[in-house]
C-alpha cells in the first residue's frame, strides 16, 4: 500500500469513530455537558418569554440542569425588559418529561396485565357463582 492511501485509511477510520460511537449510545462526557447546558439555556428563556415561572421550568424540565434553565431565563428577562418585550403565551402544553413518561409506561404496563388477569379469571368466577345459586 502506498503511504498516501494508508494515511486516508486512518483519516476515515478516525472520522467514523464520532458516528459509531454515538450510534452505540457512548457519548463524550463533556460533549454531553455542553449540550445539556445549551438545552438549558435554550429551554430558560423559552420559559421566560411564555411567562412560565422559574420554579415551573425546573419542575418540567427535571433533567436539565437548573443552572442552565436560570441562565437562560435570566437572559431571556433582561432582554425583554430591554427591549419591552410582552411574554407570548404558550400554544402546546409542556412536554412530558422522561420520568413522567417512565412512570405512565409502567402504570399502563401494569393495568393492562391487570385486565389481561381479570379476563381470563373472569369467566370462570361466573361459572362459580352460577353453580352455587
Amino acid at each position: 500500500m502506498t503511504r498516501p492511501s494508508l494515511i486516508l485509511i486512518v483519516l476515515l477510520a478516525l472520522g467514523g469513530c464520532d458516528q459509531v460511537n454515538q450510534k452505540l449510545g457512548l457519548e463524550d462526557p463533556a460533549k454531553k455537558e455542553a449540550n445539556l447546558q445549551a438545552e438549558g439555556k435554550a429551554v430558560g428563556s423559552a420559559c421566560r418569554q411564555s411567562g412560565r415561572a422559574i420554579e415551573d421550568c425546573y419542575s418540567i424540565y427535571s433533567w436539565l440542569p437548573k443552572a442552565a434553565i436560570y441562565e437562560g431565563w435570566k437572559e431571556m428577562d433582561a432582554y425583554m425588559r430591554d427591549n419591552q418585550l410582552e411574554t407570548v403565551a404558550p400554544q402546546l402544553p409542556p412536554p412530558e418529561s422522561p420520568a413522567a413518561a417512565k412512570k405512565r409506561k409502567k402504570a399502563e404496563a401494569a393495568a393492562a396485565s391487570a385486565e389481561a388477569e381479570g379476563e381470563k379469571s373472569g369467566p370462570k368466577d361466573a361459572e362459580k357463582s352460577a353453580t352455587k345459586h
